[in-house]
């Protein structure tokens, strides 16, 4: 019986609570970032909304990089290679594209992918952190397998929006880019790498989609686990 139990035990205390502190930390910034967002419109100022958000928006979105490590450390028990298809998509966004040229951060589809982005990790990290301490509610448990229907799509259409925008930028004025001839004797086009960034979109979402429909049909639709 006592090797059974051992089996079946979960995270050792520090894992446990290391991970309650990560989300827990990563809930509390996203409610931050969402709160300058709503609250933008409402105040005067001389800042853009890129200007008002970056700071939280840079530190809190590549603190997911730590997820694909968890996941393939073993300490979750999220998919390393789907978690990492996850994350890659917004840290590639914010950095490579929100940093990198005005026209990404200009586009409308900045508060798009802002509000889905905000909206999503609050409820995800409050359920992580929740069920690490079990006391996770029902409703919320709902909202995380119910509000991606809309909020994916909304947010898919934001970063493809900042993508657009940034591409033409650096197309126009070549930014990032190398040119022939050179003493590396390469090529390497920035607008084109966008471009193949947004076909990349067309079979990785529909699977990404309908991953959370799985998941969802397993939690709240009595679904099981094959």
């Amino acid at each position: 019986m006592a090797k059974k139990t051992d089996k079946q035990k979960g995270p050792s205390s520090l894992t446990k609570n290391y991970l309650i502190a990560y989300n827990a930390i990563l809930a509390v910034g996203w409610t931050h970032l969402l709160y300058l967002l709503i609250t933008y419109p409402l105040k005067p100022s001389t800042l853009s909304l890129y200007e008002t958000v970056k700071y939280s928006l840079f530190i809190f979105q590549n603190a997911a990089v730590l997820e694909v490590v968890h996941a393939v450390i073993g300490i979750v028990k999220s998919n390393p290679i789907l978690t990492a298809f996850q994350v890659a998509s917004r840290v590639i966004v914010v950095c490579g594209i929100l940093m990198a040229t005005n026209s990404g951060r200009e586009s409308v589809g900045l508060p798009l992918a802002l509000t889905a982005w905000s909206v999503t990790e609050i409820i995800r990290y409050s359920t992580y952190t929740l069920n690490l301490l079990g006391v996770v509610p029902h409703f919320l448990v709902w909202l995380r397998y119910s509000l991606f229907i809309g909020l994916y799509p909304l947010g898919i259409t934001g970063e493809l929006l900042c993508i657009y925008a940034a591409s033409k930028e650096i197309g126009k004025y070549q930014l990032y880019s190398i040119a022939m001839p050179n003493w590396l004797n390469v090529i390497f086009n920035y607008q084109y790498i966008l471009w193949v960034l947004m076909f990349l979109y067309i079979p990785l979402f529909p699977q990404l989609y309908m991953h959370m429909f799985s998941q969802r049909r397993k939690v709240l639709g009595g679904g099981k686990a094959k």
